[in-house]
């Protein structure tokens, strides 16, 4: 473990944004993590995972703890189920191979999203009719004060819709050191109703698909829609679909007859953020080294060489933009530092 200084996190940030750390180490287990946040020397400490969920718009002048703890377990299983742990650095994608590997189910539809273990509870990362709560059943994270180790529940998360106690009440709180998940070994659950996956199911000519073959449909539509981030820079969804009131959906249904709703509540409903951005025109549009990916609104990108400053401006006018035609106010989905 090794304290190195003024070190560019263009390569630990998905956006591929070439903001500096004065301070940076990267960490390989819970003891190195309690070593280094109990350092006097450095007040302001910056804790970073896959670098995923996250747009940089300033140089970091403190300490950045890269957390890189390693390792996948299995804690206990019967004929059924099995109790599988993840460490926080372990790359997300590649736990899903490795437990589809074991033909472990219940992670299948969220294949090939971008990030780390560690911060898939903060986010309650989700797709395709599936979300990480659903299989989730707890989670190990250091106090960063007390450097104790606490054990949250999955009822005790308060997970809801890319929302977590993480992102909420206990923020900058906890760093999150393992992960523990209930999957299947057997009659596997499949949800191959959500998006394009049974019609990509059919095209893959599939009439009694596996976990794998979820997945590979998965993988297959996520890459027609999604650009790669080690080849454009990006985040994945930088914004989250926006949930309103029944009265107000069908008021823009009068005004916007192909507006599409999911029904979430009795009384909500939720709008595809993506066609909200792509009906105001920004689907595939560039400024200079930064814009809209041409395959799907919901995804900024970086080109190149663009600031974590003009992905931003970018997202604030498609906000201010949105909510002038429609008067929806859209959030962001990433983490703005």
């Amino acid at each position: 473990m090794q304290i190195q200084q003024n070190i560019s996190l263009k390569s630990y940030n998905t956006f591929g944004i070439d903001a500096k750390a004065k301070y940076f180490v990267s960490v390989t287990s819970i003891d190195e993590l309690s070593e280094v946040l109990s350092l006097q020397e450095y007040s302001e400490k910056f804790i970073l995972g896959g670098g995923s969920n996250m747009l940089l718009t300033q140089d970091i002048n403190s300490l950045v703890i890269h957390i890189n703890i390693k390792g996948i377990s299995i804690s206990s299983e019967d004929s059924n189920s099995v109790l599988v742990t993840a460490n926080a650095g372990e790359n997300w994608h590649e736990f899903v191979c490795w437990c589809l590997g074991n033909d472990f189910g219940g992670l299948e539809n969220l294949s090939l999203i971008p990030g780390n273990v560690g911060s898939a509870p903060i986010q309650n990362i989700g797709a395709y009719g599936v979300e990480l709560k659903d299989s989730f059943i707890s989670c190990e994270a250091l106090n960063i004060e007390t450097l104790e180790l606490k054990t949250f529940t999955n009822a005790e998360c308060l997970f809801d819709y890319r929302n977590s106690i993480f992102k909420q009440e206990a923020k900058g709180q906890y760093v999150i050191c393992s992960v523990t998940f209930k999957l299947t070994k057997n009659r596997h659950t499949l949800h191959t109703a959500y998006g394009a996956i049974q019609s990509e199911l059919d095209n893959m000519q599939i009439t009694n698909p596996t976990i794998l073959d979820v997945s590979n449909a998965v993988i297959a539509i996520r890459q027609s829609k999604l650009p790669d981030p080690k080849k454009i820079g990006n985040s994945g969804s930088f914004f989250k679909n926006p949930v309103i009131t029944n009265e107000v959906y069908q008021n823009l249904k009068v005004l916007f007859e192909d507006i599409p709703g999911y029904p979430v509540s009795k009384n909500e409903t939720k709008i595809p953020a993506g066609w909200l951005i792509e009906k105001a025109g920004f689907k595939g549009k560039t400024f200079g080294d930064y814009g809209v990916h041409k395959n799907q609104a919901l995804v900024l990108v970086n080109y190149g060489n663009a600031s974590g400053n003009d992905i931003l401006n970018l997202a604030k006018l498609i906000q201010n933009t949105i909510m002038r035609i429609f008067g929806i106010q859209i959030e962001a989905e990433v983490n703005i530092i």
